[in-house]
């Protein structure tokens, strides 16, 4: 049984650039302006991988806003749960959350960008993620209360 939503999620992942946008673009179609999200890397790259682009795009999430960030980027550390896609995000986001109150959970996610092969076979890797992530969150936000869900 999926918990109430929380005020503020962030996500985080190694270059925050393909699995933690995912996730944020996924909560947002999912849930609008019931919960503020965000999310960054350890490694920011200036970029996002242009296949989640592709995959967001077909279910109706726009990430042309997204700019990757660090950690150290955030506008505001004020979270309620913390997302880590990746073992290396979730150390970093363990030592951010000394001394708060907030949930840490550790959602390993399969990294799409391992997969070489046909432009269809990448495009389906990055489905398969996008999916991966659309599932658990539903799983453990609740049923989507918006449109795009």
């Amino acid at each position: 049984m999926a918990d109430d939503l929380p005020s503020a999620v962030l996500f985080a992942c190694n270059a925050n650039r393909v699995r933690s946008p995912m996730a944020e673009g996924l909560m947002k179609l999912f849930y609008g302006f019931e919960v503020y999200v965000d999310s960054c890397g350890l490694r920011p790259e200036p970029d996002l991988d242009p296949f989640v682009t592709v995959v967001m795009d077909e279910i109706g999430a726009d990430l042309t806003h997204h700019r990757p960030k660090s950690f150290d980027d955030l506008e505001d550390g004020s979270f309620d749960v913390v997302v880590s896609l990746t073992p290396e995000a979730q150390h970093r986001a363990v030592e951010m959350s000394r001394g708060r109150s907030v949930e840490i959970e550790y959602w390993p996610t399969e990294d799409p960008t391992l997969i070489i092969g046909s432009r269809d076979q990448m495009i389906e890797a990055h489905r398969r993620t996008r999916d991966q992530l659309a599932a658990r969150i539903v799983q453990r936000f609740g049923k989507p209360t918006t449109g795009g869900g």
